[in-house]
């Protein structure tokens, strides 16, 4: 499978590919997630500079490594080896965006952020910020 990347990850790559796995999480991509991930790769700096060309690479790693019986932690691990650790929160806001994306949460997706939490060892007290900006983004009236 990694052959199958014509190069390292990227710290873009991995933004992607941790945005990918939130929406695939709950086995049900959606399509209001599939354009909060494109909004934001289009227009967050982070981004500025992405290979968008890339995007339909790191899609079929998220989903080779999710039908892995390990493949979480292996795509921790790769994000562990190739995301710095000042784009960590980033990484987790990226996700709570995508999670919240179609206004409500599954039980799933819950516990795909606790997992990202916990291996980007994001503090809690900062989550919590995090989690309350995505959710007031994303309220309806």
């Amino acid at each position: 499978m990694a052959d199958e990347i014509p190069h390292p990850l990227t710290p873009q790559d991995c933004l992607v590919a941790v945005m990918i796995a939130v929406s695939a999480s709950d086995e049900n991509i959606l399509t209001a997630e599939l354009v909060k991930i494109e909004g934001q790769i289009n227009h967050l700096p982070v981004f500025g500079d992405y290979d968008t060309d890339r995007l339909n690479s790191m899609s079929q790693m998220v989903f080779d490594l999710f039908a892995e019986e390990d493949g979480l932690d292996a795509l921790f691990g790769l994000l562990r080896d190739n995301l710095p650790e000042t784009l960590h929160e980033t990484a987790y806001a990226l996700a709570c965006d995508v999670a919240a994306a179609d206004g409500k949460l599954q039980e799933t997706e819950l516990r795909f952020l606790a997992e990202i939490r916990h291996e980007l060892t994001i503090d809690r007290l900062h989550a919590a910020a995090i989690e309350r900006g995505a959710r007031a983004r994303h309220m309806t009236a």
